[in-house]
This record gives structure tokens, C-alpha cells and sequence, in this order.
């Protein structure tokens, strides 16, 4: 028993680290998002909306990605290794919210990669925000259900 401890806190115990530098890198994007929302719409900040714009988009593109391609299958494998059914079954519903919410915020990085045209911008950021809430929403629940209720057993 002490033996599946220690792996469990082998095994999982580094995805606390993966979690709280993705959630650094949420924090960043929300800055730039709100340095972005920030600016006025006057021809003079043009450019300088265009860079924060492309900043933004690159850390939102790179969030999402870690998310997909990293964070969400170390919650799951964890979420198997402890058989928490009832975790999984919520986790894949809540997983169907965030890949929704996915597809609305490449939609507004592609939008964005192929127009200099920001006269829509500040209704899009509006929509994207209310994305991203919906996402956090979701991921935090996600990491909740699936990391947090085992940190007791890996700990």
C-alpha cells in the first residue's frame, strides 16, 4: 500500500506543476486580452491593436493546444488510474463544452490571421470572452473532479 502511494505521488505528482504553468499562461493570455480590450478604436492605435491583437492570438492558439494536446489527457489518465467513473463520465461532458468552445476561438485567430480589418474587433472580443469564460468554467471543473479530489491519495 505505502508502495501505490509513492507512485501515485510519482506518477501524479508533477501534473500539479503542468496545471499551475498552463494557468500562468491563462493569466497571461488574460492580460493581453484585456490590454487589447483596452484600446480605443482610433486610427492612431491601429497598429499598436494589431500587435497586441497577434500577441494575443499567439498565446490564445498555444493555450488552447496545451490544453488539448497535454493538460486534458493527463486528467484523464489520472482520472482512469484512480477508476473514478463518476469523474470521467462528468469530465467527458464537461470536455464537449470545452472543444465548443474551442472551435469559437480558432474561428477568431483565423479571422484575425486574415484581415487587417480591426472594425469588428471589439464585438469579437466581447463574443471571445464570454468563450473563455465558458472554458475556464469547464477546465477548472475539469481539474477539480479529475486532479484535485485525488491530490488526499497522491500526496
Amino acid at each position: 500500500m505505502l508502495e501505490n502511494c509513492q507512485n501515485a505521488k510519482e506518477r501524479w505528482g508533477g501534473v500539479s506543476e503542468i496545471i499551475d504553468r498552463w494557468l500562468q499562461e491563462r493569466q497571461d493570455m488574460l492580460v493581453q486580452y484585456c490590454a487589447l480590450s483596452g484600446l480605443d478604436q482610433s486610427a492612431s492605435n491601429n497598429d499598436l491593436r494589431g500587435e497586441k491583437l497577434r500577441k494575443l492570438c499567439q498565446i490564445l492558439v498555444d493555450y488552447v493546444s496545451a490544453g488539448h494536446f497535454e493538460i486534458y489527457d493527463q486528467l484523464m489518465k489520472e482520472g482512469r488510474e484512480f477508476d473514478d467513473d463518476e469523474a470521467l463520465q462528468e469530465a467527458g461532458n464537461l470536455f464537449t463544452a470545452i472543444d465548443n468552445t474551442t472551435e469559437q476561438i480558432l474561428d477568431f485567430n483565423d479571422k484575425y490571421l486574415e484581415t487587417d480589418d480591426l472594425n469588428s474587433l471589439d464585438t469579437d472580443l466581447s463574443e471571445l470572452g464570454q468563450t473563455l469564460e465558458v472554458r475556464f468554467s469547464a477546465e477548472d471543473r475539469m481539474i477539480s473532479v479529475l486532479h484535485t479530489s485525488h491530490k488526499d491519495l497522491v500526496s
